[in-house]
């Protein structure tokens, strides 16, 4: 596989993380619409999915009901979920380094493997705490699982990139691109 081959792949796996990331984050904002179309859906048209879980159909409504009551008298409680939005959306902006260089900035990838894994011990910790289902910790860990499969893969060809740079005596760092892709740059020849 060539360098370039490579280094498609690599922003392949993060742009496919940077999304979740950011539909996570997007989709932190409106929490008490959401859970309340979840649950017409679940005693509408997708009744069927209700019936067939019905602790899950509880749950959702259980949930509906809190968000609905707390942002009706306590609002201010929803600039949590706000700050969380923008952790997600902050976290995905600090991919854009690893996108352009991933070699040079590879520890942020880390970072992001690091947080993936600690989704999970978090989940088990708190969840229990704050009166989580056990049901639905599963479902909140998983979002840890899947969010670093696309960091390992693309951490993977990451290193193969940086013991090939280290063995041809680079710093470890991407080269630039030609001058030729870059318009109006001034060269030697100009």
């Amino acid at each position: 596989m060539s360098e370039r081959q490579r280094l498609s792949r690599i922003r392949v796996w993060l742009c496919l993380f940077v999304a979740g990331l950011l539909v996570a984050g997007i989709t932190a904002f409106p929490l008490e619409w959401e859970s309340r179309i979840l649950s017409q859906w679940l005693h509408g048209s997708g009744a069927w999915a209700g019936d067939a879980f019905p602790q899950l159909r509880a749950w959702i409504d259980q949930a509906r009901q809190g968000l609905a009551v707390s942002d009706h008298r306590y609002p201010w409680l929803a600039y949590g979920t706000d700050w969380l939005a923008f952790g997600h959306i902050t976290i995905a902006v600090a991919f854009a380094g690893p996108i352009r260089d991933p070699v040079r900035n590879k520890w942020v990838v880390q970072f992001g493997m690091i947080a993936c894994a600690l989704v999970i011990p978090l989940a088990a910790i708190c969840g229990p705490l704050r009166g989580i289902p056990l049901f639905w910790m599963p479902i909140d860990m998983s979002f840890g699982i899947a969010g670093v499969v696309p960091l390992i893969l693309a951490y993977r060809h990451i290193r193969v990139l940086e013991a090939s740079n280290a063995r041809s005596g680079g710093d470890g760092a991407l080269q630039p691109s030609p001058v030729a892709d870059h318009p109006g740059t001034p060269t030697a020849k100009t």
